[in-house]
């Protein structure tokens, strides 16, 4: 029962990013009329800086959840 419970909460969060990702292209579209393919550029860089800065705090010996 409890990985049901996980579940739900891992479905929530993901399409929570989805809705996200997708209020961004609505609202750029809405706004100037063009598509902007930028959103996955600006995710990646996101990635790329949170994983940097885990892998320096577990370098440092702390855990990489304490941001």
């Amino acid at each position: 029962m409890e990985t049901f419970f996980q579940q739900i909460i891992n479905g929530l969060v993901l399409g929570s990013m989805y809705a996200l990702v997708a209020l961004g292209y609505t609202m750029v579209y809405g706004i100037i009329n063009l598509i902007n393919f930028a959103h996955g550029e600006i995710l990646m860089v996101g990635a790329l800086v949170s994983w940097t800065v885990v892998s320096a705090l577990s370098d440092a010996g702390l855990p990489g959840w304490a941001l």
